[in-house]
């Protein structure tokens, strides 16, 4: 890997201490929302779960919240101390590529706006499937490939602070990586007709999500559940 590529790989955990606050709280709240009260509503007490690419830690307060065992992963103690502020989880520095963890080890794996930031989210895909045990379920969300044009052009005018690889992934490559990774897909649907930009907009954005397994592959996010059969 080149000193750039690498960079480009650590960008967020430079960025750690600015991410909460240039967030989106509503793509945020809509993604967390998608995982955990539309795709996880099972009883996640005392299940172990994996917060794959934690990054400031929302996704693995819920999943405290909610009573999980929780491992936050993530680049660099950067990110990892932001997620100490918000939760009491497992933290560990790692890749998605390369998961330091066994086969089968976890009951749950959560992935929220991940895959696209590496150099393969294929092989991060397989990595998640890999961890979970038979029976387990992940929770995966992307942006989808389709809509990659509205962030070339918001970069060309540096209306976003992020540096981090975009390797977005198609409603149907998102599906074919999920079935490579040896996952049945249980759901998959999209959800952000158009970039949320203004307020204004996010009443009639949540209405139109509910066409989102219907539209999915026109939507700004997708988003899939998927188990790993038992045998």
């Amino acid at each position: 890997m080149t000193l750039q590529e690498d960079r480009r790989s650590m960008f967020y955990e430079r960025f750690a201490d600015q991410f909460d606050a240039k967030m989106n709280m509503y793509d945020l709240e809509r993604r967390i929302e998608v995982i955990y009260d539309e795709f996880l509503t099972d009883d996640l007490h005392g299940k172990k779960l994996l917060d794959a690419g934690s990054g400031t830690g929302w996704f693995s307060k819920r999943a405290c919240d909610r009573g999980a065992r929780v491992t936050s992963l993530d680049v660099g103690e950067n990110l990892l101390a932001q997620v100490a502020k918000k939760c009491d989880s497992t933290r560990v520095v790692g890749s998605v590529l390369e998961l330091p963890f066994p086969d089968a080890h976890f009951d749950y794996v959560v992935c929220s706006e991940v895959i696209e930031h590496t150099t393969d989210p294929k092989r991060a895909v397989a990595e998640l499937g890999r961890v979970l045990r038979p029976g387990g379920v992940a929770a995966i969300t992307v942006p989808n490939q389709t809509w990659h044009w509205a962030i070339d052009l918001a970069n060309l005018l540096k209306l976003r602070p992020y540096e981090g690889y975009e390797n977005w992934v198609s409603w149907w490559k998102l599906r074919r990586h999920v079935e490579a990774a040896g996952l049945r897909v249980d759901s998959i649907k999209g959800f952000h007709l158009i970039p949320f930009v203004l307020p204004i907009t996010y009443p009639l954005l949540r209405r139109i999500d509910k066409l989102g397994a219907r539209i999915g592959p026109l939507m700004v996010n997708l988003g899939v559940r998927a188990t790993k059969p038992t045998r």
